[in-house]
């Protein structure tokens, strides 16, 4: 497939050369939508509250383990692709910490003889920090009890409510026996929550009150407790980098000149014309090798080290579409395609993601025959203006306190309606994720940032996901309004092995017992999936 190509031999010459590449779409680009906001900085670090602070291990290129392939699975280096840069190690590493905090017993409770009843941290001074969580060592071990915090806003005495947290740890995450899930790595932990700027805590874990088996059968006591290893992870997401723009024309000379030209009229004269509104765009060489490939999986798309992929209309849509897939494409699906306007996409470039973070390899699938939605139950008060950041404590939490190889989702969408690139290996390609246990293999997961079990989505956010479902859905041929078949990897729901019929645009409860993407986001999903068909001109 000419897509998977891009992290390997066609991106070692685009990074060779030192200049953005683009198929004849990008050149021809409507003007994109507005930038998203920058972000709002994380609050800074103070030297006494991170002495009493464990750090986390340092961050370094995460190493995949040595394990057996899976069949329709295919795992492509990203490092081995892109030359390494020269002056990469002038550019700084993105700012960013996890600090994680054991958490101690609060109450003793005599009657289950002396065992640990409520587990947490009294209030205190911490270093800064966005997003927090509570992790534990067993991946498998439920957590059956409440886990809620509050936490003080960065320079005032102000405290917040207490407020819970999901312990939604076996609702996500790879499926059973890949890889990724046999690293040895993964542990159990809650769900994210964002509170912003803060600098105190204060948790508490109270595990559930003795019960009883079901009416009918044999009464058997299950004893209250806690996973072992619990801690809590605090996550400060740092700044992103700046990204100097490389000017309006960006120079083109030499062979690679003659072959953009010949693609579009826009390309002429040695230079490339980038509307105003365009992506910021840099040049390989302020990239390090991780971000250049990363960058360079979208090369078919937009050039490399662009914050975003611009929005493009329909009919240069469809010209995309023969260009990359033309080939697999059935003679009637080439008289008539279906697909909706390619959206306007934020790279992991746009939200400032440290690359050195993730496995290096991208992992793929076979194709994309569903889209999971999920909300990621981090909460609502965040501005648009954060959601880059917000993003970034996310996938640190994913890798550094889930142990996951990357953030777990495709793509995100906030509540303004941005669409934000997630895990790495290329927008358009059938990337492997980590959102719906048992059913990542040919599907795409997309997370709309916030809680929506009783809040209402933002018709923006809501539109978003029709928008990119059109688009996606469109690459790979599925029908939005349509069922397929997928096979369940296991979960609680279905048994390893099963083809299970469902709905092309799902909610991530339809793969495994859970609320997500909760009730008021479920309840619009019908909403997308007609939005959808009808952005693909069914």
């Amino acid at each position: 497939m000419r897509g998977l190509l891009a992290s390997s031999i066609g991106v070692t010459c685009a990074a060779a050369l030192a200049l953005p590449l683009a198929p004849p779409a990008f050149a021809a680009a409507a003007a994109a939508s507005p930038a998203v906001a920058a972000p709002v900085p994380a609050a800074p670090l103070g030297e006494a509250a991170a002495a009493r602070a464990r750090v986390a291990a340092p961050d370094s290129p995460r190493t995949p383990p040595s394990v057996p392939s899976v069949p329709g699975v295919r795992t492509v280096p990203d490092a081995p692709a892109v030359p390494a840069v020269p002056d990469a190690s002038a550019v700084p590493d993105v700012a960013g910490s996890t600090r994680s905090l054991p958490l101690v017993p609060l109450v003793r409770n005599r009657a289950v003889g002396g065992a640990t009843a409520e587990q947490g941290l009294p209030r205190r001074t911490v270093a800064g920090f966005s997003l927090l969580g509570v992790v534990w060592d067993d991946p498998h071990a439920e957590l059956r009890g409440r886990v809620q915090v509050r936490t003080r806003a960065a320079g005032t005495d102000t405290w917040s409510d207490w407020r819970e947290l999901e312990p939604d740890g076996a609702d996500h995450g790879a499926d059973p026996d890949s890889p990724e899930a046999a690293s040895g790595r993964v542990r159990g932990g809650t769900a994210p929550l964002w509170v912003g700027p803060s600098d105190g805590v204060e948790v508490r874990v109270r595990p559930e009150a003795a019960d009883r088996s079901a009416p009918g059968t044999r009464s058997q006591a299950v004893q209250p407790g806690l996973p072992e290893g619990l801690r809590l992870d605090l996550v400060n997401p740092g700044t992103a980098p700046s990204v100097p723009a490389a000017g309006r024309h960006l120079p083109v000379t030499g062979t690679a000149h003659g072959r953009l030209a010949a693609l579009s009229p826009l390309r002429s004269a040695g230079t490339l014309d980038v509307p105003d509104e365009a992506s910021t765009v840099v040049t390989p060489a302020v990239l390090s090798a991780q971000s250049a490939a990363a960058s360079a999986a979208n090369a078919d798309l937009a050039p490399i080290g662009a914050t975003d992929i611009p929005a493009l209309d329909r009919s240069r849509t469809v010209s995309e579409l023969l260009s990359l897939r033309g080939a697999e494409l059935t003679e009637a699906q080439r008289a008539k395609p279906y697909i909706g306007p390619r959206p306007r996409i934020v790279t992991r470039r746009g939200w400032g993601a440290d690359e050195k973070l993730r496995e290096r390899k991208f992992v793929y699938t076979k194709k994309v025959k569903a889209a999971f939605v999920h909300h990621t139950v981090t909460g609502n008060t965040y501005k648009c203006s954060q959601a880059p950041s917000l993003i970034r404590g996310m996938y640190r939490y994913h890798v550094k306190s889930m142990g996951w190889r990357d953030i777990g989702y495709n793509f995100l969408v906030d509540k303004c309606g941005n669409i934000y690139e997630g895990r790495a290996g290329g927008v358009s390609k059938p990337v492997m994720g980590a959102h719906t246990l048992g059913f990542n293999t040919n599907s795409t997961g997309i997370a709309v940032i916030g809680t929506f079990g009783s809040s209402k989505p933002p018709a923006a956010a809501v539109k978003a996901v029709a928008k990119l479902t059109a688009w996606k859905l469109g690459l790979y041929g599925a029908n939005p309004k349509g069922r397929t078949y997928l096979t369940s990897g296991g979960g609680n729901l279905y048994r390893k092995g099963k083809k299970v019929r469902l709905h092309v645009i799902s909610g991530h409860r339809d793969g495994f017992a859970t609320e997500c993407p909760g009730r008021q986001l479920y309840g619009k999903l019908g909403s997308a999936r007609s939005t959808a068909a009808r952005l693909q001109g069914r």
